[in-house]
């Protein structure tokens, strides 16, 4: 295997456990954990943009994507157009993200809830207050954030521009 992407990319990717503890460690040695989370299908300038904003918030960036089944589950049996396994290692390819994990859950509050992170955030299109594990977050003294969301910008345009192309 590939000694750089085994130690740059593929090593971000990891289970609940492996992502609790490295959460813990990063806790305890003073860093701020930022956790986001999403499909993160077709990888745009605006997932770019958000994702670089929430990593200025703290010291970690960890993301929980959608599996394939969640994300048919929430987008319809087109999607996803890229698997899992793509959307993990494009996900922790990018040097603002420090850590990616899985959740098939209709939400990710279990994962919100094991990892316990200092700052959750999502896109514009959610209010603080409609996010997913706000509660749990703001009961542990942690931060919720609605980050700006970029107009134009959408999988769901590009997916459209595919279908028209064709």
């Amino acid at each position: 295997m590939n000694p750089y992407f085994q130690q740059h990319i593929q090593n971000k990717i990891k289970d609940w456990a492996a992502a609790q503890q490295q959460v813990k460690e990063w806790q305890e040695t003073g860093e701020t954990v930022v956790f986001t989370n999403g499909c993160f299908d077709l990888l745009h300038y605006g997932h770019i943009y958000y994702l670089a904003a929430a990593k200025e918030l703290g010291n970690r960036l960890v993301v929980a994507l959608n599996t394939d089944a969640s994300v048919q589950e929430l987008k319809g049996q087109h999607r996803p157009i890229k698997d899992q396994k793509n959307r993990l290692h494009l996900m922790a390819s990018l040097q603002m993200v420090d850590l990616v994990v899985l959740f098939g859950e209709p939400t990710p509050l279990e994962l919100i809830q094991q990892l316990s992170p200092n700052i959750l955030v999502k896109g514009g299109d959610w209010r603080p207050s409609q996010i997913v594990g706000s509660d749990y977050v703001l009961s542990k003294g942690g931060t919720v954030q609605s980050l700006p969301f970029i107009e134009g910008y959408s999988t769901t345009v590009l997916e459209q521009k595919i279908k028209l192309s064709k």
